[in-house]
């Protein structure tokens, strides 16, 4: 029996980032996830990390403690009210460099297991305008992977940075997601949840979300 290639996956426990996990496990990979404590407000997301990698069927996962609130600068990890209108330029649920960090985080397990290809669920379709969800953030982050690696310097191996949702509409990715049998029902995407995990409603995380299940013509198994 064949081995499969390992590949890191970024898991949040939202839609998206499921949704991406079960594209890498369709695709052959042996899953590792990677999940992140960075001091979010919305802190809910990691049991429903933990219950979609169980979901889905990942060889290993970790969470990761970095507490990004030394810094705070994000409505996400500062005492700022997460907003629940949709504001001019890039939101203050914006979090200074995060995906940035995360992907030097999948990077250096990467090469601890001998793999070459990182999982992300970003999108710059239905998304809030961060600049880390970008096309030429992922084409530019997998160029510094390959130049800053000794994998990728001595090893002669070629990163890449997969992320397979990152040109489709929110519609789009559910039916995918469904149709590779993630469970949505353990999925969490709300910025800032109440003290049972409850979606606000409001967020802008929450609007785009319930806009896909909507415009799919589905009820969202979050909120049942």
């Amino acid at each position: 029996m064949t081995t499969p290639k390992p590949a890191v996956v970024l898991l949040s426990g939202g839609l998206d980032s499921a949704t991406t996990l079960a594209i890498a496990k369709a695709e052959g990979y042996g899953l590792h996830a990677l999940s992140f404590r960075y001091g979010q407000r919305h802190a809910v997301e990691l049991d429903a990390a933990r219950q979609v990698a169980a979901q889905i069927g990942v060889l290993e996962h970790h969470i990761v403690d970095i507490d990004l609130r030394a810094f705070g600068g994000s409505a996400l990890t500062a005492d700022i009210p997460v907003p629940t209108q949709p504001s001019e330029g890039i939101p203050v649920t914006y979090v200074p460099a995060r995906n940035t960090i995360f992907l030097s985080f999948a990077l250096a397990w990467c090469e601890v297991l001998g793999a070459a290809d990182i999982f992300l669920g970003v999108n710059a379709v239905d998304y809030s305008g961060y600049p880390d969800c970008r096309p030429e953030f992922i084409r530019a982050f997998e160029a510094l992977a390959n130049l800053a690696t000794r994998a990728g310097v001595e090893g002669g191996v070629k990163f890449t940075v997969h992320a397979p949702l990152i040109a489709m509409r929110k519609e789009a990715i559910i039916r995918r997601g469904l149709a590779l049998g993630v469970d949505y029902g353990l999925t969490r995407s709300c910025y800032a949840p109440d003290a049972e995990g409850r979606a606000c409603g409001e967020c802008d995380s929450c609007r785009i979300r319930a806009r896909g299940f909507a415009d799919a013509g589905l009820a969202d198994p979050a909120t049942r």
